[in-house]
């Protein structure tokens, strides 16, 4: 219940950035513009993004024949979840990772890399299928999006503020005091919507491995999976693919080094580690 609502006052803060910022920049008629615009983006993302993200990496629905010890295990865990069966995916490559897409529960669909079907066991495997449902019981997907979706509105004003501020837009009655406003709403709002969006991200990450852990009722096999993955993608790390949707993933795939992990999507190794083998079942 705490990271839901931690999550929704996230998603609040967000919001009132994108509403302070395009009344700031253009007024009321500007302001219902950009709702608009995010309110199409988030709609078109919500329905066609997982078929986006199937297709940017690579993923193949999986053979029944050849994968099927795979579906055995995805159905017995969406029976503990009384989730519906997903639709099973592979991504062909030898990073270990795995990750959940879908618009809602019924549409869900899961992928696993090549690399993290050899890498774990099958009661490792088990732990990170728990978490991947997970996400989908909890909606991150639409929360997630909505999250990505308005930032993305934040950043893109925050560019034209900017841009007006150097070419000396706004108020001219307020002269110089007006331009070092848009400049610094230019410069500010989007370093702290994507303190948000991360925030967002990290929270339900926890979410889901909590709920994952007691689906299965082993807290330890997740906290032994990830122990696993996060060593296979520093020494494996995605070649392909896009850095923004990293979030999706059950671990980063990326590598991230020295002040760039302040920026990680996900929490530490440690953080979440810890929490698993804390949890009473």
């Amino acid at each position: 219940m705490l990271n839901q609502i931690k999550t929704a006052l996230l998603l609040g803060s967000l919001t009132g950035i994108f509403l302070v910022i395009g009344y700031f920049f253009a007024g009321t008629s500007g302001l219902t513009i950009a709702l608009g615009f995010a309110l199409f983006m988030n709609l078109i993302t919500y329905f066609f993004s997982h078929k986006i993200v199937l297709f940017i990496y690579r993923a193949k629905e999986a053979d029944k024949n050849k994968y099927k010890n795979l579906y055995r295990d995805v159905k017995q865990v969406s029976e503990l979840a009384n989730m519906p069966m997903p639709k099973v995916y592979i991504v062909p490559t030898q990073t270990p990772n795995a990750f959940c897409t879908g618009r809602s529960p019924k549409h869900a669909v899961l992928a696993f890399t090549e690399g993290i079907l050899e890498l774990l066991s099958e009661r490792e495997l088990k732990g990170v299928i728990a978490h991947e449902i997970s996400h989908a019981k909890n909606r991150d997907i639409l929360i997630s999006t909505i999250a990505a979706v308005i930032a993305g509105a934040i950043s893109y004003i925050a560019f034209m503020a900017r841009w007006g501020a150097i070419f000396g837009g706004g108020d001219r009655d307020r002269g110089g005091s007006s331009m070092i406003g848009l400049l610094l709403v230019g410069i500010i709002t989007p370093i702290v919507a994507l303190i948000i969006q991360l925030a967002i991200s990290r929270s339900r990450e926890f979410l889901a491995d909590r709920t994952g852990a007691l689906t299965i009722k082993d807290p330890n096999a997740l906290a032994d999976a990830l122990t696993k993955l996060h060593s296979g993608v520093k020494h494996n790390p995605l070649k392909f693919g896009n850095e923004a949707m990293s979030s999706m993933f059950i671990v980063n795939p990326f590598t991230m080094k020295g002040m760039m992990s302040l920026l990680s999507t996900h929490p530490s190794l440690e953080q979440r580690v810890g929490k698993l083998r804390s949890l009473k079942v």
